[in-house]
C-alpha cells in the first residue's frame, strides 16, 4: 500500500523537479518570498520547513546537510544566518502560503505566494 507517499511530480523528470525545488529554495531564503504557481509552493513547502527545522541547530554537520539539499553556499549561510534564528522558539510552520485571485495571463496557471512568517 502507499498510504502517505504522495509527492507533487510537478510534470517533469525527477531530475528536473529536484533542481526546481532546489532553486525556488534558495530564492525564498534569499527573497524571503517568492511567487509562483500552486502547486509548486506545495511542493516546495516541506522542503523548505524540514530545513529551517534543520537550521534551527548551527552545526558544521548540519551546515553540510543544507549544502547537500540546496547546493548553494549563499543561500546556505543566509539560512543559518537570518532565517533560522527567527523560528527558535517555534515548533513548525515556518512558511504560508497566499494563494493569489488573479490567474496568470499566459496559460491560466493558479498563482501564489511562499512566504516566511513574521
Amino acid at each position: 500500500m502507499r498510504h502517505g507517499n504522495h509527492k507533487y511530480k510537478l510534470g517533469v523528470k525527477p531530475q528536473h523537479r529536484k533542481a526546481l525545488v532546489r532553486n525556488l529554495s534558495a530564492e525564498l531564503i534569499t527573497h524571503g518570498q517568492i511567487r509562483t504557481t500552486e502547486t509548486k509552493a506545495k511542493a516546495l513547502k516541506p522542503f523548505i520547513e524540514k530545513l529551517v527545522t534543520l537550521a534551527k541547530v548551527d552545526s558544521i554537520a548540519n551546515r553540510r546537510l543544507a549544502f547537500t539539499k540546496l547546493d548553494n553556499k549563499e543561500a546556505v549561510a543566509a539560512l543559518f544566518a537570518n532565517v533560522a534564528p527567527k523560528f527558535t522558539k517555534r515548533p513548525g510552520g515556518y512558511t504560508r502560503i497566499l494563494k493569489i485571485a488573479d490567474r496568470r495571463l499566459g496559460d491560466g496557471a493558479k498563482e501564489a505566494i511562499i512566504a516566511f512568517v513574521e
